[in-house]
């Protein structure tokens, strides 16, 4: 069974080709990917998709596009069945069929009985991550299919792109969610209605105040009370946003702090002034910010900003996610027509879960004191936290669960030549 949705990371691995006995597939990132699993290229329906993938040679130019075949079949080696193209087309011999196992196409749990090979073509993104599988079904239509799939996934890149000045250090992640789960997580923030968000502030006393203030912030969030929407949301962060904030920043985010739906309505202008997530004592722990966009096409205005590095504006696609560093100043714009939903976790590691749990007592609320202080007592097993109350706003954090996470080991070697 293929285990893989379109967002997750797929495997990086080693495996023999006809010019690399340990080609690196780590190392083809930056472009999209066809990894095609033909299983074994001696039946005349196989050498017809291998065919029709050929005659897209100007699409898999190893600039915007590379294909890659993999057979498990020696006799394609030996008998000569299949040869690689350069520019663009590739074979990997999986001859011990440990790729094609890591990969979900090959079966051998069915003990007495003929592995089971399941032939597909997996499009994977440049950050090598899935975009789409397909199965080998209808061989006279496959090629077609995938190819103009391709064709609409791929970014319109300049075969040579000149430096911009102003770019702030952000991560940029998209099919982090999937559409339908961003309309499910919106249709729960309209079945909940929202409370006025208020934010942090730190007094002179060192003490941190949750306030609500509509000159800095207008929004109004959600608190996700249902488990298992909760748990569906951290099992998304995990597989597919997490492994990429590993490989950008070198950071293993370990901890979730709140699981929440937020709104920025058009009708009153929703914004939130420009301001850092870090800044008491009760927020230092926080490591990165989250932002992602729930409904990107149904809103005017409302894009991130980061005003230390110029007034380039960001907008993750539906389900996409802007990733930044807590310590950075940034803004998020009114939104001037449509409403603007999106969730914002904020991650950490262990070492921010020490502070967090040091710095409870500079929280001033004592029931938002008492939530926090569960949510750092329970939050490595991803239990439930008890919902804390603030006298003002939606300071309310669901949870502070653990997020396991695992990124693979980049390599250097064997990346095909860009034209």
């Amino acid at each position: 069974m293929f285990p893989f949705t379109p967002g997750d990371p797929v495997p990086w691995f080693r495996c023999r080709s006809p010019v690399n006995p340990s080609f690196d597939f780590g190392t083809v990132a930056g472009r999209v990917i066809v990894l095609t699993f033909i299983g074994s290229a001696a039946t005349p329906a196989a050498q017809a998709v291998v065919s029709a993938f050929h005659r897209y040679g100007d699409l898999f130019d190893d600039f915007r596009a590379s294909h890659f075949l993999v057979t498990v079949d020696p006799t394609d080696e030996s008998e000569g069945r299949l040869q690689e193209r350069i520019p663009g087309f590739r074979l990997f011999f999986d001859f011990d069929g440990k790729v094609s196992q890591r990969f979900g196409v090959l079966d051998l749990s069915a003990k007495g009985e003929k592995p089971r090979y399941t032939p597909l073509s997996c499009v994977i993104d440049a950050n090598l991550r899935l975009v789409g599988a397909f199965p080998i079904d209808q061989p006279g239509r496959h090629a077609a299919q995938v190819c103009q799939f391709v064709v609409e996934q791929l970014p319109a890149l300049p075969r040579h792109v000149e430096a911009q000045p102003g770019l702030a250090p952000v991560l940029l992640v998209p099919r982090v969610f999937e559409p339908e789960f961003c309309r499910e997580l919106i249709n729960y923030y309209e079945r909940a209605g929202g409370e006025d968000s208020g934010f942090m502030v730190g007094g002179d006393d060192g003490m941190a105040r949750l306030v609500v203030d509509h000159n800095r912030k207008k929004r109004a969030d959600v608190v996700i009370e249902d488990k298992v929407l909760a748990d569906a949301m951290r099992a998304r962060i995990s597989r597919r946003l997490v492994p990429e904030i590993k490989k950008a920043f070198q950071f293993n985010a370990t901890r979730i702090e709140r699981y929440i739906i937020a709104c920025y309505d058009g009708g009153e202008g929703g914004y939130f002034r420009a301001h850092r997530d870090n800044t008491t004592k009760a927020t230092a722990h926080r490591k990165f910010a989250c932002s992602i966009n729930l409904n990107a096409g149904e809103y005017e205005g409302g894009n991130l900003v980061f005003p230390e590095f110029g007034p380039q504006q960001y907008r993750p696609p539906t389900g996409g996610a802007c990733v930044f560093s807590c310590s950075l100043m940034h803004e998020a714009m009114p939104v001037t027509r449509g409403r603007r939903y999106c969730t914002l976790p904020f991650l950490y590691d262990e070492e921010g879960a020490r502070v967090r749990a040091e710095n409870l007592g500079a929280i001033a609320d004592p029931e938002l004191r008492e939530g926090v202080s569960r949510s750092v007592a329970i939050g490595r097993d991803g239990a439930r936290e008890a919902k804390a109350k603030p006298r003002s706003g939606n300071g309310k954090e669901r949870r502070g669960a653990q997020v396991p996470s695992s990124s693979p080991d980049p390599q250097t070697a064997g990346q095909p030549s860009r034209a």
